[in-house]
């Protein structure tokens, strides 16, 4: 096989992965219709029972979208909050966006609205919670105390610092207003039906979004333990140390725990995750004649690291027939450098050191969301001749974090614009004879 069409194959194997994952499609499937009787993941809502409507995350128009083809006229009102780009026209939901993945101004206006909106529903009603990776840093709505600019300056620092999700959702649950159970306790409705797509590994709904309607396990304690691990104590705001200090000496309320009466009210369905866009692609690599096979679903740790393990399995294989090795999750990237990139960049480019001169390999890593970091593409492709096409220092582009202007000059970046769902990134790595 060319490496055009190594290629080739790839980007119909990560759209096979993105159509397992679709907003829509996956919204849809959790919805029946009869007349006017609704059901929500089975559990049929009263004729009586008013529907609000919170959509939060990179997929919230899209799967806000899909609701109101199904239940529009059932809808009495609500609010859906997506990243800028991520936006379609809604009939009945207020449409708001906002910043990704650091919170902004109108991320604390937005979390202001979803708790208003929740609180609006009446002890009969029900609120439908639709919730999709990034509601985070969409929704970050201070505490008491706190201001947006606090928020921000936190997320930043976290990030930097190569801290994984658990951990920054951890320390966002005991400075935002709408997570860690909170929205579940704004509301008075008699139902919370929570709909997500994962973007976490484990799919599990206390990290999925900082878990919004969910028991929190973490304390303030933890958040403190948090910022002192990653050695961020310093770039934090002053006031949010004290914030979490006050909190950890019991002055300040913490998140929902389990046993929460407000949690009972709560059903929870993952539509979609990881597991399901792996799942995808390696039926597109099967139906196209190769051979398919994910060596994880827990793909973590530094971007970089993973990236030369990824090189190591296409230097090892000798498949007798194309093979697609299938890797899913999200690793980290510790900024040390002033450059450009993500962490699907930085995986990749790691790689390519690694596959340089090797003729038989094509790696593709790009997240499912269709960004990757602050840049406008999804990820990026390396192989052999990645480094020859470049013409640039690869040690210093790792360096300075700079991935994305050498993989840029080796024309290796894959861009997808905005797909409106999120489940992840992908590593998928095509190695044959």
């Amino acid at each position: 096989m060319t490496p055009a069409g190594r290629r080739a194959l790839l980007e119909r194997c990560f759209a096979a992965a993105l159509a397992r994952v679709d907003a829509q499609a996956a919204v849809r499937r959790a919805l029946a219709r009869d007349g006017g009787v609704l059901r929500i993941a089975g559990e049929a809502v009263p004729a009586d029972a008013r529907i609000h409507v919170v959509a939060a995350g990179k997929a919230a128009a899209a799967m806000a979208r899909a609701f109101e083809d199904v239940a529009g006229d059932l809808v009495a009102g609500g609010v859906a909050v997506t990243r800028d780009g991520g936006e379609l026209p809604l009939r009945c939901l207020e449409l708001r966006s906002a910043s990704h993945p650091v919170p902004d101004a109108r991320s604390a206006a937005a979390g202001a609205a979803v708790l208003a909106a929740a609180a609006a529903a009446a002890p009969g009603d029900w609120l439908v919670v639709l919730l999709s990776g990034g509601a985070s840093a969409l929704l970050a709505h201070p505490l008491a105390g706190l201001g947006a600019a606090d928020l921000r300056a936190t997320t930043a620092a976290l990030l930097a610092s190569g801290a994984p999700i658990e951990e920054l959702n951890a320390v966002r649950k005991h400075v935002a207003a709408v997570t860690g159970g909170r929205l579940a306790q704004a509301t008075r409705a008699a139902r919370v039906a929570v709909l997500a797509l994962s973007d976490v590994l484990g799919d599990d709904p206390a990290v999925i979004a900082s878990g919004p309607c969910s028991a929190d396990p973490t304390t303030y304690a933890d958040s403190l333990a948090i910022l002192a691990r990653r050695g961020v104590g310093a770039r934090v705001p002053a006031a949010v140390v004290a914030h979490l200090e006050a909190g950890a000496r019991g002055e300040r309320a913490e998140s929902a725990k389990p046993g929460d009466p407000a949690l009972a009210r709560v059903s929870y369905r993952v539509l979609a995750s990881n597991r399901d866009a792996l799942a995808g692609a390696n039926a597109a690599a099967r139906d196209a004649g190769a051979a398919a096979l994910v060596v994880t679903d827990a793909l973590r740790g530094e971007a970089r690291l993973a990236g030369v393990r990824l090189a190591a399995l296409a230097r090892a294989a000798r498949p007798a027939r194309p093979t697609l090795l299938a890797a899913g999750g999200e690793t980290t990237v510790t900024v040390r450098g002033a450059g450009l990139g993500g962490r699907c960049q930085e995986l990749a480019l790691a790689a390519a050191g690694r596959l340089a001169g090797l003729e038989n390999a094509t790696l593709l890593a790009a997240g499912t969301d269709g960004s990757d970091g602050p840049t406008d593409a999804a990820g990026a492709f390396a192989d052999g001749g990645t480094l020859a096409r470049a013409r640039l220092d690869p040690e210093r582009a790792l360096a300075e974090n700079d991935s994305h202007r050498f993989l840029a000059a080796a024309g290796d970046l894959f861009r997808t614009g905005p797909t409106r769902t999120n489940a992840l990134d992908l590593a998928l790595l095509l190695v044959g004879p």
